[in-house]
């Protein structure tokens, strides 16, 4: 069949009908188990009945309003958000990258009001922060930037997990005026910093006055255990922002602020034609009761923890496995060679996973896995994971 969709995916060869909690059902009414959430989107899993429920009984009503009218959604998730949060007010948008551009724009007229002509934002290597063209110059992986030079300047690049290379970056550079960073990289392979590096972080920030801005697009709305992963560090941001998992499959992103950062952006200097729309509002409103009422986000610490634990059990003694590490369900399970074939091997077991940095599988289950899923998916994946090293081992050796 020819398509005239450009052609910007690698996509398997499985088209999915319907979904139900943690299954994703094909054409044919075959189950796969979504370890991957929809890339940490679908936390509540699929067709889930409140979020059904909320967008229903909203899209009979009102499915969008411009922003030039007050939204009720709006005001009730914002007041959600920020009480969460401990931040001050939102930007409400629909996506990720558009929630990371509003902090980008945000950091500059912050450098800006201090009298800084060029102002310029600490950014990690191996981080992801979306592919708009400036959330793409911001991202620290040299792939993804190739085709669209020239970048957006204004982005200064520092390892990830080392605090005297910000330290460095800080004192050779008078146009700093942000640091940007993932709590927990996702894309760039479930890599977790040091227990201090974000405490670290805030107290440069503090002391240079930089803002210090938070990328949970990925770790953030209870998917570490915590409803934001910053929230494990006893720290505020100055700036948040937040996608993926806040509407469960309704697009919807959010740039929270607070303090200095809250009065930046005012009449004008910044929009979205559907950002927080009514109807996108509904469904986020569903899913922070949810978490709430189910206790989702502190069973999704517990749950990591045993789905690692499994992954140890089976896998101990495998000389392929490099690391296995989590923080709630954000999971990697690094082998010591690039592993993208996995992908296709545990598709042809019905299992939905991903890998990423080429040599870590990363894992995204929705919260709402019950223990004997967990047991499925970490018996499944540990059977393939042997399978596939020894077959490469023999294969080297011949």
């Amino acid at each position: 069949m020819t398509s005239h969709i450009m052609p910007t995916y690698n996509r398997l060869p499985v088209t999915f009908e319907r979904g139900e909690g943690v299954w994703l059902l094909d054409e044919d009414n075959n189950r796969y188990l979504d370890a991957l959430s929809g890339i940490a989107v679908c936390n509540l899993g699929h067709a889930h009945s409140a979020v059904h429920k909320a967008i229903c009984e909203q899209s009979e009503k009102l499915l969008h309003t411009s922003n030039i009218y007050k939204i009720p959604n709006q005001e009730r998730l914002a007041d959600k958000l920020t009480e969460k949060s401990g931040m001050d007010n939102v930007f409400f948008c629909n996506s990720g990258a558009e929630a990371n551009e509003a902090a980008i724009k945000l950091a500059r007229k912050y450098g800006h009001e201090k009298g800084i002509e060029n102002p310029a934002i600490i950014v990690m290597a191996k981080s992801f922060h979306g592919r708009t063209l400036a959330t793409l110059s911001a991202t620290g992986n040299s792939k993804i930037q190739q085709g669209f030079a020239p970048l957006v300047e204004g982005f200064v690049r520092v390892p990830y997990n080392d605090i005297s290379a910000i330290k460095q970056a800080i004192e050779h550079n008078k146009n700093i005026v942000a640091v940007l960073v993932e709590p927990i990289q996702g894309e760039g392979g479930i890599n977790i910093p040091a227990t201090d590096y974000l405490n670290q972080i805030r107290s440069l920030c503090d002391e240079h006055e930089l803002l210090m801005m938070l990328d949970e697009i990925q770790s953030g709305i209870g998917r570490t255990g915590k409803f934001l992963a910053f929230q494990y560090n006893n720290i505020i941001p100055d700036v948040c922002t937040l996608a993926k998992a806040l509407g469960n499959g309704v697009p919807i992103g959010a740039c929270l602020a607070r303090g200095k950062a809250a009065q930046l952006l005012t009449a004008g200097a910044h929009g979205s034609t559907f950002g927080g729309n009514p109807l996108a509002c509904s469904a986020a409103l569903a899913v922070l009761a949810t978490l709430d009422e189910e206790n989702l986000i502190e069973q999704a610490g517990q749950k990591g923890q045993a789905i690692c634990a499994g992954f140890i059990k089976h896998l101990q003694g495998n000389p392929h496995i490099v690391d296995i590490r989590n923080k709630g369900l954000m999971i990697g399970i690094e082998l010591d060679s690039p592993c993208a074939d996995l992908v296709k091997l545990a598709l042809q077991q019905r299992l939905l996973i991903n890998v990423t940095n080429e040599t870590t599988i990363r894992l995204l289950p929705p919260l709402i896995i019950d223990e004997q899923q967990i047991k499925l998916l970490v018996e499944t994946l540990s059977t393939i994971i042997t399978d596939y090293t020894k077959k490469t081992t023999q294969e080297t050796l011949s």
